[in-house]
């Protein structure tokens, strides 16, 4: 395979980190855009960049994609993966956490997405990192999953407007993948935790919602990416694939 330039939204650390050390593993080129340098394109060294992007503002999306194409003369995969998870209750819902919510995980897709398809030919792949919420709501949860089942709908919509080019727009659907910012998310009071130490709750989640008996890891995540942005993926488009161990057969 000739080598690629892969642009990965919050490339940097948890889900994202393991998703661009990936797809560099295998010798693309990787960017990574985030609002902090996590330092991890210094570590790859050769074939990797950081370019701070805030993906709440449509102009720094279009930066990001400009500066890889800058950098390496292509922009051959997306990969949008900023986002964040948090529980609040109907009642306790600010314009600021939809705002925020919705900007970062929704917003973000969308304008990375339009920012990078005039770069891309055939053959050129998108991938949205969403969500097992972006198929079915849980309580506390509606914002989340409203941003997330936006993803999923982002992601068939454009699967059917630029598949003519010879682009194709696949989602990947995890549950629970441990990071650092799902343990922040699941300390809030209104996480579906309730208090609970959190690696005693996700064992127990695991057991009794997995048909695997386990919550999968960010590299298996990274791994499917991987595969849908391949050769062995081209007559793979629209897709909302879960990566969630048997929590939700389809």
């Amino acid at each position: 395979m000739t080598r690629r330039t892969i642009v990965i939204t919050g490339g940097g650390r948890g889900i994202g980190e393991a998703i661009t050390t990936h797809f560099h593993g295998h010798g693309d080129r990787v960017v990574i855009g985030s609002r902090v340098d996590s330092g991890l394109a210094r570590d790859l060294g050769e074939r990797a960049l950081f370019q701070k992007t805030d993906v709440r503002r449509a102009a720094e999306s279009r930066r990001l994609v400009d500066r890889a194409v800058e950098w390496s003369g292509q922009a051959d995969v997306l990969i949008n993966n900023a986002g964040f998870s948090g529980w609040r209750s109907l009642a306790d819902i600010e314009e600021s956490f939809w705002d925020d919510m919705i900007d970062t995980n929704l917003k973000g897709t969308l304008f990375a997405c339009q920012a990078a398809v005039p770069y891309m030919s055939a053959g050129s792949s998108i991938i949205n990192v969403s969500s097992l919420a972006g198929k079915r709501g849980s309580a506390s949860n509606s914002v989340y999953c409203g941003s997330k089942f936006g993803v999923n709908g982002i992601t068939q919509s454009l699967a059917k407007e630029v598949g003519e080019l010879g682009i194709r727009v696949n989602a990947v659907c995890p549950v629970y993948v441990r990071t650092e910012g799902l343990d922040a998310a699941l300390r809030g009071s209104q996480s579906p935790a309730a208090g609970q130490e959190i690696e005693s709750y996700m064992k127990a989640f695991a057991a009794s919602n997995a048909a695997l008996g386990r919550m999968p890891k960010g590299e298996e995540v990274a791994s499917t990416c991987y595969f849908l942005a391949s050769e062995h993926a081209t007559a793979i488009t629209g897709q909302c694939i879960n990566v969630d161990c048997g929590v939700l057969p389809q």
